[in-house]
């Protein structure tokens, strides 16, 4: 048993090493998805100001060009980890507007909802405000060179 106990010890112990991967690979993740996102919705503004228009959006061509600013601009920031945690919060917003708008006849149940890929990433976004940006992000080394003047 002992040696079962040891070899998981130096198991956990190399994984806590690696504690830095997960928020990484999920910042490169989100950030790209919704730096893309983002591209499109700037570069198609009549297509998306009409969907918004379908969708009951007030200001639709307004709201088209934020959210897509809004998206470019914190996809960027969340990609490369700085100010991970403030851009995560209007990302939060427009998820939670897709889901009451484009995604409301589509619930049935909170269960629905939970299967959103809106849902899911409103729920790494809340991780990056609780978490921040891990180790291998601008936000840290910011952090860090601020702390040793």
């Amino acid at each position: 048993m002992s040696q079962v106990c040891g070899l998981y010890n130096r198991a956990i112990e190399f994984l806590q090493k690696l504690n830095w991967l997960p928020v990484l690979l999920a910042r490169i993740s989100m950030g790209s998805i919704f730096i893309l996102s983002g591209w499109g919705k700037l570069h198609n503004l009549p297509k998306v100001t009409e969907f918004f228009t379908e969708l009951g959006i007030p200001f639709p061509g307004l709201n088209a060009g934020f959210v897509g600013f809004t998206e470019f601009s914190c996809g960027i920031l969340i990609l490369v980890g700085l100010l991970t945690r403030l851009a995560s919060i209007p990302l939060i917003a427009t998820m939670a507007v897709a889901i009451l708008t484009a995604k409301r006849s589509d619930i049935a149940s909170i269960t629905d909802v939970l299967g959103f890929e809106e849902f899911v990433y409103s729920v790494i976004f809340i991780w990056f405000i609780v978490n921040g940006a891990g180790r291998i992000s601008l936000d840290t080394f910011i952090s860090n060179r601020c702390s040793k003047k």
